[in-house]
């Protein structure tokens, strides 16, 4: 099948990609959010051209002539344009052959467990503790993620003392029954990653995220291979090579690729098999309700070596006021800790009009080429 048009729709948060088939069929995808108006413009300029009128059946093997011809521009803003037309490309392979692209991939439509994901940390730790067990009583949560230390923040606090205090906190409130999971995002040198992970062993916390800058991986395995906490990380990674080199040294416990940041389905489920092969599991990361966690759910619900859990952003509109009007029906229901893969066509979404027509447009084609 060859893909005729591409057309995109954003604004500087979320930009939705739709495609057109020489048939006339539709599927809808999504380019990484954040600077998505910038993508768009990547996905148009530098990866249209090597993608429309070819032919869509080998999906790998296209994006990586989209790599190959963009030689000179390997970074993170082409890997999310990538995104956007293989994300699009599955619902539309989902959409004709009348399945979800959780089966496409092998899988089946179902539950899924969810952990709460908290993005703060202009929070108290009291505070954050009482969301999480209103989030446990309402939607029944049983696992719960918050953060330490200060973004990319050179061993600082967010301020002083938050850390040690969350950490007990969360400990003392949520009980021995529930799964806790802390991420550092970059910001410690090993020996204060160690000691912090001492203290997350201590109070019973199971998933210590990105402890060192990511892309000092070799300070990353040191903290793996001292600690008994699994160490995780790989959300911002988006180069292949780069993810051979960090399975094979085994830098992370447990592998954690964003979908949408890597380059789309085609090149997670790469990442995926390494990782399968190395008995390393999958917990991809996905921290916003725009379609990243949807492609998440379908992606584990497939997989062989899914992790325990999906990420599950709790943050509404104070945090992410875009997330608001984005689809016709909301995908998005925690029911006793899970959220449900349906067993609609494709993705089983559809793009709000209202927002699409407030969005920014554009528009290639195969006869532009």
């Amino acid at each position: 099948m060859k893909i005729t048009r591409i057309e995109t729709f954003d604004t500087k948060y979320v930009g939705f990609v739709r495609i057109t088939a020489e048939d006339g069929s539709i599927g809808w995808g999504q380019v990484s959010t954040y600077n998505s108006d910038i993508t768009c413009q990547v996905l148009h300029r530098q990866v249209a051209r090597w993608v429309l009128n070819r032919d869509t059946s080998d999906l790998d093997d296209l994006l990586d002539l989209v790599t190959e011809r963009e030689h000179k521009f390997p970074g993170s803003y082409l890997r999310r344009a990538m995104a956007g037309f293989d994300t699009a490309v599955w619902d539309l392979r989902g959409r004709q052959a009348g399945k979800s692209v959780a089966e496409l991939l092998g899988g089946t439509p179902g539950p899924i467990r969810a952990y709460a994901s908290s993005m703060k940390r202009d929070i108290t730790p009291t505070d954050e503790a009482d969301r999480m067990k209103r989030l446990r009583d309402r939607h029944g949560f049983d696992a719960f993620k918050v953060r330490a230390g200060a973004e990319v923040g050179r061993n600082r606090d967010e301020w002083p003392g938050r850390t040690e205090e969350i950490i007990t906190t969360m400990h003392r409130e949520m009980g021995d029954t529930a799964t806790l999971l802390i991420d550092a995002n970059s910001c410690y040198s090993p020996d204060r990653a160690i000691e912090i992970g001492r203290m997350l062993e201590q109070n019973g916390f199971s998933h210590f995220e990105e402890p060192c800058p990511y892309w000092e991986l070799e300070q990353t395995k040191q903290v793996t291979d001292t600690l008994d906490i699994d160490v995780t990380g790989g959300e911002q990674d988006c180069d292949l090579t780069i993810w051979k080199r960090m399975i094979d040294m085994r830098a992370v416990d447990i592998v954690q690729p964003d979908i949408l940041y890597l380059g789309g389905i085609a090149r997670t489920l790469r990442v995926a098999r390494m990782a399968e092969a190395a008995k390393l599991p999958v917990t991809p990361h996905c921290a916003n309700l725009s379609l990243v966690t949807l492609f998440t759910m379908h992606l584990l619900r497939a997989i062989p070596n899914a992790g325990k859990y999906l990420e599950f952003s709790i943050e509404g509109a104070d945090y992410y006021p875009w997330q608001d009007g984005l689809f016709t029906t909301d995908p998005y229901r925690i029911d006793d800790g899970q959220a449900i893969v349906t067993d609609a066509p494709g993705w089983g979404i559809e793009v709000c009009p209202d927002w699409l027509a407030r969005a920014h447009y554009s528009v290639s084609s195969a006869d532009q080429l």
